[in-house]
């Protein structure tokens, strides 16, 4: 996609004239006044830059390019001011709401100079962007993973957390959708540090000792605490470090994220003793009713929508097939343990090169059968019919 520049002025035939002024150099769109150059943000966006006079009609340049910090905090913003205008152009300077402030008139020269440095603080931008968000994306996959190896009950609880938590959000129309997912993926993180036999006590709803009961309850601060080193990650580690206590708010969580994050910890916090009570045997109307009585005053559209979600559903295709020929995407539909009963597999678990490298030594060791149950994804199931 073109990177695009929009100019905005309240005259017609000054926006003509930067049209001219710039021909060739630059792709560039316009609009008359704060209003429309909203609408055209959101019809046309995103822009790489936006250029606007300080003195208009209705919503002036501060105004015009402070909303477009909040809508497109990536677009590098410019304003066009005169003399008289220079301590409000300074004042959005050190709001951090422009890059550069141009005096008028300007000349071409200095106008395709400061325009290119804005494309150029944009690229940057978005190159840091991308890779902060491909490190992050990572960095989930590999801790996923090896929750997934290490202790597979833990994962099998995560991953169906995260189903409940992924059906809630859409539900209720949440922002920021991948948070909340993410922090039911990683909830059971800490879970690496404790013996297996530990989880699988807890969760066939065997008693503890207390020491055990006290490594158990720390699992959630364990994953807070490995989860803060990765950026963009310390407000997902405060859900996690919430997900078994009251969601109290302290700490580095600013006043924007708050609504969102203590959200956060009661969605995990509902969802992770949801999961607990069908664990035990109750229906998912139960389990909710139960649910609502002892969290009075949450949101009832989140226990709502736990009853509404449906089972996983039986119509996909399942094979046993043998593990040689298991491929990466496919979905391990049974639990699997080894001879000594120790699960080794959770259910729904998704294949991947490391799984099939650690099932084939549990085989070649004699711990497991040659087979494995699985479903393949539609785009699987299109390609082996």
């Amino acid at each position: 996609m073109p990177e695009k520049i929009l100019l905005v002025d309240d005259e017609p035939a000054v926006l003509q004239g930067y049209q001219r002024l710039l021909h060739g150099d630059f792709d560039t769109d316009t609009a008359t006044g704060g209003t429309a150059a909203l609408l055209a943000l959101e019809k046309n966006g995103p822009y790489a830059v936006v250029v606007s006079d300080m003195r208009m009609p209705q919503m002036d340049g501060v105004e015009l390019l402070a909303k477009i910090k909040s809508l497109a905090p990536d677009t590098v913003r410019i304003m066009l001011t005169g003399n008289a205008d220079l301590q409000s152009a300074a004042k959005a300077v050190n709001e951090g709401n422009i890059f550069r402030f141009l005096t008028k008139p300007c000349d071409k020269e200095l106008m395709v100079t400061t325009l290119t440095a804005a494309l150029m603080k944009y690229r940057l931008g978005v190159a840091e962007k991308q890779l902060l968000e491909q490190t992050l994306s990572g960095s989930i996959q590999v801790l996923t993973e090896v929750l997934s190896l290490v202790n597979p009950a833990a994962f099998g609880r995560a991953a169906r957390a995260r189903r409940y938590v992924h059906h809630i959000v859409t539900s209720l129309s949440l922002g920021n959708p991948w948070k909340f997912e993410v922090s039911a993926m990683m909830s059971q993180l800490g879970c690496v540090a404790l013996d297996p036999a530990t989880i699988d006590a807890v969760y066939a709803g065997r008693e503890l000792s207390p020491e055990e009961q006290a490594r158990y309850d720390a699992h959630p601060m364990i994953a807070s605490d490995l989860l803060s080193k990765i950026p963009r990650m310390e407000p997902i580690g405060w859900i996690i470090a919430h997900q078994n206590q009251p969601a109290s708010v302290e700490g580095d969580i600013t006043d924007r994220e708050l609504a969102e994050t203590r959200l956060g910890a009661e969605i995990l916090q509902v969802t992770l003793a949801f999961d607990e009570l069908l664990h035990k045997g109750q229906s998912r109307a139960e389990a909710a009713t139960r649910l609502m009585r002892h969290y009075k005053g949450w949101d009832r559209r989140i226990f709502e929508a736990l009853v509404e979600l449906e089972p996983e559903t039986a119509d996909k295709q399942i094979r046993r097939l043998p593990i040689a020929e298991l491929s990466p995407g496919m979905i391990v539909e049974q639990e699997i343990h080894n001879r000594a009963g120790v699960l080794v597999v959770a259910k729904g678990q998704e294949v991947t090169m490391p799984l099939i490298l650690k099932l084939k030594n549990l085989h070649a060791g004699g711990a497991i059968d040659i087979t494995v149950q699985v479903s393949f994804p539609k785009a699987m199931a299109s390609k082996s019919s």
